[in-house]
């Protein structure tokens, strides 16, 4: 299963305003239909009935993290990219 993290936002007209960003995991693929809804339920499932009314707004992968879990930073020692060359406009005349 993939980790998301899912950025949530209440209607504007609410009075208790709330947005915030929750974890979550997933099997279905990121953005489609099935993830959304494995995100609705966790947001549901951690906030109550508070969060019926509450949108996602977007939902992105996890990223993994650049320490380990001993808190020692890991080396990359992969050669940089070569920088992108920008494709040159072609004239229409």
């Amino acid at each position: 299963m993939q980790t998301y993290i899912a950025h949530y936002r209440s209607p504007a007209a609410s009075d208790a305003r709330a947005t915030g960003l929750f974890e979550f995991e997933s099997d279905a693929r990121a953005g489609s239909k099935g993830n959304l809804r494995d995100a609705r339920l966790k947001m549901l499932e951690l906030y109550g009935k508070d969060a019926v009314s509450w949108t996602i707004d977007r939902v992105e992968r996890k990223r993994a993290t650049k320490q380990v879990q001993d808190g020692q930073l890991e080396l990359d020692f992969r050669p940089p990219k070569a920088e992108r060359k920008r494709a040159k406009k072609k004239e229409w005349w």
